[in-house]
C-alpha cells in the first residue's frame, strides 16, 4: 500500500511516498482504510526532532485518523466493515500511523463519527479534544457556573477546550493575542481577553472581582505556567498540556492550588487506559450531533503527497486552525 514515510528525523522534506505491507491485525485490532489525518505539534517534533516516542525508522507518522473499517481481528466488538471511525490511535512507537492507505488500529480507542460530519472534520478533533477533555472533565472535573480560564483558546487545544467547557455549563473566558483571535474566540462561546493589552491582575480584577478563575487550562506552557498560577482562585485548579519547564513551584504552595498535567499519549505508550480515549471520543461524537462541538478548521487542505507542504503550512505559523490531509 501506498505511504508516507521518513527514514530520517529532519525538515519536512524527509517524507517520501512508499510501498510498504500492511501490519497484520492483532486481537483487539481492526484495520481502517485511512480517509484523513490532521497535522498536530507532535507529529512535526516526532519527525523533525527525533522524539523517543516515535515509530522506529523507517516509519509512518500520525496519530489522528478518520476513515472506514475495512477489516476487524479476533476479539473486536461493536465495529464492523463500512463502520466511519475517528480516533488517535497510532503515529508512535509500536503502532501504525495514519498516513499510509490503510491503519491497524486498537479498535478501543475509535469511536463511530458523527453522520453530520465529514471525515477532514473528523480527522481534525481527535488528539486536541482528547487533550482538552483530560485536562477539564477528568483533571479539573468543572462543574456548571464556574469561571474556567482557557489560555490560547484559539488553538489546536484550547478551541475546542472552550466549546467543552460550555457544553458543560461553565462561564469560559479566553486568552488571545489579537483581535481575529478574539472574534474566534467569542464565537466559540467564551469572553475573549487579548493577554497583550491586559495584564494577568487587570483581567482577574475584570472577570472576577480580583477573586480568580476556578479552573485554568494553560495550552501555552514556558512562562506562562506562573500566569496560570496567578489567575487561579486560591484553592483553584491550574491544568498544562504543556507544563516540560522548570517553574519556582512557590506560588502553587502559597495559594494552595492543584496543578495536574496531561499527556494524552499515555495510554498509546502503555497500553493501558485505552478505553478510556475510546469514551471520550464517543463523548465528542455525541456532543458534536448536539451542536456543541465542531472543529476550526485551516482554509488549506492538503493530499497525501502533500505531507510535507502541510507540515511546512503548521510550521509557518500562518495557519488558523487544524489542518487536514486528505488520504
Amino acid at each position: 500500500m501506498k505511504a508516507m514515510v521518513i527514514a530520517s528525523h529532519g525538515d519536512a522534506s524527509v517524507f517520501e511516498a512508499t510501498d510498504i505491507e500492511a501490519s497484520d491485525l492483532k486481537p483487539g485490532y481492526l484495520r481502517v482504510k485511512v480517509a484523513a489525518t490532521s497535522v498536530n505539534p507532535l507529529d512535526c517534533k516526532i519527525r523533525g526532532l527525533g522524539l523517543p516516542v516515535g515509530p522506529e525508522l523507517p516509519g509512518v507518522l500520525h496519530g489522528d485518523v478518520a476513515g472506514v473499517v475495512e477489516e476487524i481481528g479476533d476479539g473486536v466488538t461493536g465495529f464492523g466493515p463500512g463502520d466511519r471511525v475517528f480516533g488517535c490511535a497510532g503515529g508512535v512507537k509500536g503502532e501504525d500511523g495514519a498516513l499510509a492507505k490503510f491503519m491497524a488500529c486498537d479498535a478501543s480507542l475509535l469511536a463511530a463519527i458523527p453522520e453530520s460530519m465529514d471525515f477532514t472534520q473528523a480527522a481534525a478533533l481527535p488528539l486536541v479534544c482528547i487533550t482538552a477533555w483530560e485536562g477539564l472533565i477528568d483533571k479539573a472535573d468543572i462543574q456548571p457556573g464556574q469561571k474556567v480560564l482557557i489560555h490560547g483558546g484559539a488553538g489546536g487545544v484550547g478551541h475546542v477546550a472552550v466549546q467543552i467547557a460550555n457544553a458543560k455549563g461553565a462561564d469560559v473566558f479566553a486568552t488571545v493575542s489579537d483581535e481575529a483571535k478574539a472574534a474566534i474566540a467569542e464565537k466559540l462561546g467564551a469572553t475573549p481577553i487579548n493577554y497583550r493589552k491586559s495584564s494577568v491582575a487587570d483581567y482577574v480584577a475584570e472577570h472576577t472581582g480580583g477573586a480568580g478563575f476556578d479552573v485554568v487550562y494553560d495550552t501555552v506552557g514556558g512562562d506562562n505556567i506562573p500566569r496560570s498560577w496567578e489567575a487561579a482562585r486560591p484553592g483553584g485548579i491550574v491544568v498544562s498540556c504543556q507544563s516540560n519547564s522548570t517553574q519556582d513551584m512557590t506560588p502553587v504552595h502559597l495559594k494552595g492550588l492543584t496543578h495536574a498535567g496531561v499527556l494524552m499519549l499515555l495510554p498509546l505508550l502503555t497500553g493501558i487506559g485505552r478505553e478510556h480515549h475510546g469514551h471520550i471520543m464517543s463523548e465528542i461524537a455525541a456532543l458534536s450531533n448536539q451542536g456543541q462541538i465542531a472543529p476550526l478548521m485551516d482554509e488549506a487542505v492538503f493530499e497525501l503527497d502533500q505531507v510535507a507542504d502541510a507540515h511546512r503550512r503548521w510550521e509557518s505559523g500562518e495557519a488558523i486552525g487544524k489542518i487536514a490531509i486528505r488520504v
